[in-house]
Formats: C-alpha cells, structure tokens, sequence
C-alpha cells in the first residue's frame, strides 16, 4: 500500500519545485521524521546488531539536515534501510523501514509521514496482540509531543488526511 497520495500537496513539495514548502521546515520534517525512525531503531539493531544500514540511513539524513551531503546520497541511503528490511521479523522490518522514509524526506518531504506511520507499526508490533492497539498510541502521543512548532500544524493536517492510505496509524 502507497503511503504517497496520488496528489501531492503543494504544502509538502518545495518552493524551487513549485509548491509551498521553505527550505527551512523541509529540514524540520525531515529531522522530527528523523527523531520518530531513531525512537524504534533499537527494534531493528536488538534483532540485527551486525548491520548499521537503517543507522547510518539516519545519520545521512541528518547530514543532509546540516547540508554536509546531497539528495542523492540521502536517496541511497534510503534504499539501504528498506534494503535492511527484506525478510525481518515485524518490529525490525518496520523499524528499518521507518529509517528509510526517514532519510527518504531529502528527496520526498512527504515521506515524513511514512517514518512516522512506520515507527507506530513497530511498536505495536512488538508488544503482544493485545497491548498493540495501547502501544501504538503510545508511539503516536510521543511522536506528537516531539513535533517542531514550525510545522506542527501541516503535520497534524497531513496526518488526517493521510491516515487511511498510511494504515490508519494517526487515527485517535
């Protein structure tokens, strides 16, 4: 299932690409989708500790925060992450993949909400059937309070809107 609509909004698309978006809140998405991916990483790195792809995924993207590598470098270091995932178990593949939409923000401010939607699907993963429903709104509570002002509100907005293609994990 997508986690990208099928139309983007302006608010999430750059201004040199003709949407809305400053550079300035790309870079807070990018780091809260950051800090939602670094919240579970340690489902992924119990489960596999020889293997750092979704980490250093993480570490590019904040390099890509503080303009030390390009968008490219980021995209690949996507691929790595989701790369991590293939064959995992739940709460370590959604944690790897969490990284990758992470990092995958450079390219796509969008894919804020995968890292996010990813890191919920972790911790409910992780916990037994019944104490997922109360995990993940856990995850979800505290991937709010970590929310930068700057773009808090678009978030919350993007989180409605999106909800049902990114399986329901922002609903209340």
């Amino acid at each position: 299932m997508p986690i990208l609509p099928e139309e983007r909004d302006p608010r999430l698309i750059t201004i040199r690409r003709g949407g809305t978006l400053t550079d300035e809140h790309h870079r807070l998405l990018a780091g809260w989708a950051i800090l939602c991916a670094e919240h579970v990483l340690h489902l992924y790195e119990d489960h596999q500790p020889g293997d750092s792809r979704p980490r250093d995924a993480i570490n590019v993207g904040r390099a890509w925060i503080r303009g030390e590598v390009r968008m490219g470098d980021a995209h690949r270091a996507a691929f790595q992450a989701n790369a991590a995932a293939r064959g995992m178990p739940d709460p370590a593949k959604f944690a790897a993949l969490s990284a990758g939409q992470a990092v995958a923000v450079a390219h796509v401010a969008a894919h804020d909400l995968g890292a996010a939607a990813y890191g919920i699907r972790a911790a409910g993963a992780c916990v037994p059937a019944g104490e997922a429903a109360q995990a993940r709104t856990k995850e979800r509570e505290w991937q709010r309070m970590h929310l930068p002002a700057g773009v808090r509100e678009l978030v919350l907005d993007d989180q409605e809107r999106r909800s049902p293609i990114c399986w329901h994990a922002f609903d209340d």
